[in-house]
């Protein structure tokens, strides 16, 4: 659909705010802020006025009746049965698309709770796909300072016996090298620590 660059009015309904709420930055740990969409009439929007509502993301059912209710609002009734989703809060760095089904955005906030910035990052990866980002999980290492820190607790676990003697002159810094070098892990640094997948 081609918008209409017609020049808005001096007064707006609902207009979208400007400040950006912080994003979560721990993984599995509840978003700070409501997850939630500003939805627009787009009769309105093309004929010069900013009308739409912020809707917090609960259910599909709830969204549609919100919606429902800015569209009958709308100061252009006749024709305000067409909207698009304009501006998002709340999801972590994971995007939104203009016209995404509510379906897709429910699904896309359930996951951004249950994972919050790292699952945003992981799903960025994947281009937007939320089940490659979600089967990601499946092959989660865990949380570490680096990855150096994990290629020594790989090594203490191999069951090697390794002199004490010896011990400090490991590299694992060296390892951990070899380890991005590979393409067997995926890391994502969230906060200052880094998660580890495996990448089978």
């Amino acid at each position: 659909m081609t918008f209409c660059q017609a020049e808005p009015q001096a007064s707006f309904d609902h207009q979208p705010p400007n400040a950006t709420p912080p994003e979560p930055d721990i993984f599995a740990a509840p978003t700070p802020d409501p997850i939630r969409i500003y939805v627009a009439c787009l009769a309105a929007y093309n004929n010069g006025h900013l009308h739409g509502r912020w809707i917090e993301v609960t259910d599909e059912a709830a969204i549609w009746q919100a919606v429902q209710d800015m569209l009958a609002a709308s100061p252009i009734e006749e024709d305000a049965e067409e909207w698009a989703i304009h501006d998002y809060e709340g999801f972590a760095g994971a995007e939104v698309g203009e016209y995404f089904s509510f379906e897709n955005v429910v699904e896309l906030a359930d996951y951004i709770r249950e994972r919050g910035e790292l699952g945003a990052q992981v799903l960025n990866y994947y281009g937007g796909n939320i089940e490659d980002a979600k089967a990601r999980f499946d092959e989660y290492a865990g949380e570490y300072d680096s990855l150096a820190d994990y290629a020594k607790e790989l090594t203490e676990q191999s069951g090697e016996t390794i002199p004490e003697r010896l011990a400090p002159y490991i590299d694992y810094k060296a390892m951990a090298h070899d380890y991005e070098q590979s393409g067997d892990f995926l890391t994502f640094e969230v906060s200052g620590s880094v998660h580890i997948f495996w990448a089978h």
